[in-house]
């Protein structure tokens, strides 16, 4: 029996974001040192790239500490905090910038995710700001 045929097409996706992980420690730790915003369900820390990088990739990193709970609570958290990156960073970040997403006890694996959504939304305003020292 033949399969059907399915329709090819070659549109290409609505948003194309190079969206890549951070995995170096010093690349977590330059964030560290740059701008923060503290929301209750997570800390967003933000700094903008050398200008040598890539400018128009957005780099995201995760964390994750013993705080937050064990190995599974850790996992969640860290696994809700990237399906919230992947949903709102495309629109809502700035290419050549880092961010390092830090979950908090309790609250990243507790809170609804539309609250979530909203506070990384409000975060980024937040850093991006010119108030805010980048």
């Amino acid at each position: 029996m033949k399969p059907p045929e399915a329709a090819v097409t070659t549109d290409a996706p609505a948003v194309s974001v190079c969206l890549q992980t951070l995995t170096k420690r010093a690349e977590f730790l330059a964030c560290a040192r740059a701008a923060k915003a503290v929301t209750p369900g997570f800390v967003l820390q933000a700094r903008r790239r050398a200008e040598g990088d890539d400018p128009a990739c957005i780099r995201i990193g995760f964390t994750a500490s013993k705080k937050v709970g064990n190995a599974v609570a850790r996992n969640r958290a860290k696994r809700r905090l990237r399906a919230l990156a992947r949903a709102v960073l495309p629109e809502a970040a700035r290419p050549g910038w880092d961010y390092v997403l830090v979950a908090r006890h309790g609250e990243t694996a507790a809170r609804p995710f539309t609250a979530l959504d909203d506070d990384l939304r409000r975060a980024l305003a937040k850093v991006h700001s010119p108030r805010q020292a980048s």
